[in-house]
């Protein structure tokens, strides 16, 4: 099987050694964990090994990618100008060839495939960062939407990061859909220890792998990216209430127990 690096040494060796080409993975999790660091270094090792690679953004701007690339070690703005790779803009509703002035899936499909017939054929790489942002108004959409992305770009031979935003509150997805349709799940995670802010990522699924089912902590370093680290250690106050919620609980729990005559 051809397996696609990640760009992430470590996190090639979770998945044995790399996503199967053709797979329509899905990138999790809260804002601030990882998610657009790994679809930067994604596709950086596209451009590295010859891929064509088309990047769509829809929370930040074309220039804040290539922003953040370059703070990683990372020269996209030079395989953008060398055509090795075009960055759909999404948000910024710019009136230029690779902008997008709607936030609609079709008009979405319709670019991507623009972008890679400007390519050229041949094995390609796709991050959409995000892919929540196209059904935030009718997140009842999110399974369809996922479902036409994913059956539409198979046919042009696109390995696909789709990244889909968790709520910072909850942790969890806003409605149905991606994680279902996807081949694959790769989902960061992020908790305050000690009042230090902790990254860790951990691959929920993957088609066609034996896949490690355990989570790592993670690092972001200036001039290298994304690094993972040791896998988590699992603590009791990681899972167990608060104690001061723990005895608000046995309080409250002890007064109505009173009160039953």
């Amino acid at each position: 099987m051809e397996r696609l690096s990640t760009g992430v040494e470590g996190l090639d060796a979770l998945i044995e050694g790399g996503i199967p080409r053709g797979f329509f993975v899905a990138v999790t999790g809260e804002p601030g964990c990882g998610k657009t660091i790994l679809s930067i270094h994604f596709t950086a090792k596209g451009i590295e090994e010859g891929d064509r690679c088309v990047y769509v953004t829809s929370e930040e701007s074309r220039s804040s990618i290539l922003t953040q690339a370059s703070m990683l070690g990372m020269d996209l703005k030079a395989a953008v100008e060398n055509k090795k790779l075009i960055i759909i803009d999404a948000l910024m509703g710019l009136e230029d060839r690779w902008s997008l002035t709607s936030l609609d899936v079709d008009h979405l499909l319709e670019k991507v495939i623009e972008a890679k017939k400007e390519l050229g054929y041949g094995r390609a790489r796709l991050v959409i960062d995000s892919m929540s942002a196209f059904w935030l108004d009718k997140p009842v959409m999110a399974r369809r939407h996922s479902y036409t992305v994913k059956k539409v770009l198979s046919k042009w031979d696109f390995t696909t990061l789709a990244v889909s935003q968790y709520a910072i509150t909850t942790s969890e997805a806003f409605g149905w859909g991606i994680e279902h349709v996807a081949d694959g799940i790769i989902r960061f995670r992020r908790a305050i220890r000690e009042g230090v802010l902790r990254r860790y990522v951990l691959v929920e699924k993957m088609r066609q792998t034996n896949h490690s089912t355990v989570m790592h902590t993670i690092e972001i370093l200036p001039g290298k990216g994304l690094v993972i680290g040791k896998p988590a250690v699992t603590r009791r106050e990681d899972f167990a209430l608060p104690s001061k919620v723990t005895r608000k609980v046995l309080r409250s729990k002890r007064e109505a127990e009173q009160e039953i005559p």
